[in-house]
């Protein structure tokens, strides 16, 4: 093994992150080992670390593992980070016009509720004053 090259308790040591997380994300293909070794073994170089960082800020921004592999490779293939950042702006809006959207319909089902809500009492209280 070159001596640039982390194993993967290494990789997830500086990169803070489990060892099930590193394999979870070979498998879904956020993170490639850079070297493969006869016996099975991974090796991972510096841009790996880059790479678990990064997802870790992504996914602080609330962006979806989903989301991040349409995103991450961006990041490495553009060095000021502008396409990636830009991709990631217009994920962020969408989430937004989701939120409203769904915090519109909450609003309404809130209005529906306490309606409801209203009318049961009252038809308790209907109820209650003619068995008195």
């Amino acid at each position: 093994m070159p001596p640039s090259l982390l194993q993967i308790g290494e990789l997830a040591e500086r990169a803070a992150v489990s060892h099930r997380t590193i394999h979870y994300y070979e498998r879904i293909g956020l993170l490639r080992p850079a070297e493969r070794e006869g016996m099975g073994y991974r090796y991972y170089d510096e841009q790996a670390v880059q790479r678990l960082k990064k997802i870790a800020v992504l996914k602080g921004l609330g962006l979806s593992l989903d989301e991040i592999a349409q995103v991450i490779d961006l990041y490495f293939e553009d060095a000021s980070g502008i396409k990636g950042k830009e991709k990631v702006l217009k994920i962020l809006e969408a989430q937004l016009l989701a939120t409203r959207s769904k915090l519109a319909e909450l609003n309404s089902f809130e209005r529906e509720l306490k309606a409801n809500i209203a009318r049961m009492k009252m038809l308790i209280e209907e109820a209650r004053s003619k068995h008195q």
